[in-house]
């Protein structure tokens, strides 16, 4: 029986998921099927409980991860953390669920930039939005010991911060010079430098020389805050793999195949990034 899997988002029609899905599908010959669902938040509870009549899984994206969360009858412990859901499979006919979000980003950084981890070196991350929060919680659970957060509202940065305990300090963006010049990585996890958004405009003049820098971004695929890392010599690891990353774990509880995200893959979603003029910032 083919294994129909699908993501679920509002929009869905940008999401890559069926492209890098379907890689591995006929990379392994599996009979599965990878398709999009554009479900509106409002209709998204009646959707997810009905999804085991069409589907046997699915992605979850934006605005949905939360509704997905109170969907499931069980979430993992970091779906529990988060609050959110991204990745959905049954198990004897209950519904569960996962968040991969936080595994993709530090696998990314794990083959972007191997060692990029100094034990007691402390890291900076930009934003305090939803993409935040679960790679926030991924490098405290790496064992990062002073994390700062920063944002343009303060408050939001201070909220965020209430959530993971004393080893989060926020500050807001204005005040990132010092922390900058101590950080072993700098992370931005703001929309901003996407395509179509302002740039993040940020002075990295006082970074250390060994920093590594990344972008949760991957549209364009080296944006403006990763060009300027590279302007100053630091080392800079994109957002696609991010992207990539997190999909491996879904993949294998839907088909039972653990997969590899390898070179054919990547530069599969780097031409697409290419043909639709996304490519660059």
């Amino acid at each position: 029986m083919t294994t129909r899997i699908c993501v679920v988002g509002h929009p869905a029609a940008y999401s890559r998921s069926p492209m890098l899905h379907g890689y591995w599908i006929k990379k392994h010959g599996i009979d599965g099927e990878y398709g999009r669902e554009d479900v509106p938040p409002e209709t998204a509870p009646d959707f997810f409980a009905h999804l085991a009549t069409r589907y046997q899984g699915c992605n979850v994206t934006s605005p949905n991860k939360e509704i997905a969360f109170r969907a499931v009858d069980e979430a993992d412990e970091t779906a529990r953390r988060l609050e959110a859901v991204n990745t959905i499979w049954f198990e004897g006919g209950r519904m569960m669920g996962g968040n991969t979000d936080a595994y993709g980003f530090l696998s990314n950084l794990d083959e972007g930039a191997p060692g990029w981890f100094k034990s007691g070196r402390p890291v900076l991350v930009l934003g305090a939005g939803g993409a935040s929060r679960a790679i926030v919680d991924g490098l405290l659970d790496r064992g990062v010991e002073k994390l700062w957060l920063a944002n343009r509202t303060l408050e939001r940065a201070e909220a965020l911060a209430d959530l993971f305990g004393p080893r989060v300090h926020p500050i807001g963006l204005g005040d990132i010079a010092g922390p900058m010049g101590e950080a072993g990585l700098i992370v931005n996890t703001t929309s901003l430098g996407m395509k179509g958004h302002e740039a993040l405009n940020i002075d990295l003049t006082p970074a250390r020389v060994d920093a590594v820098v990344t972008d949760a971004v991957y549209v364009p695929l080296e944006t403006p805050f990763l060009k300027a890392a590279k302007a100053r010599g630091l080392a800079t690891v994109d957002g696609l793999g991010m992207l990539l990353h997190q999909a491996v774990p879904g993949f294998e509880r839907w088909f039972g195949v653990r997969p590899v995200v390898d070179a054919g893959l990547r530069a599969l979603i780097v031409e697409d990034l290419r043909a639709k003029g996304q490519l660059e910032a």
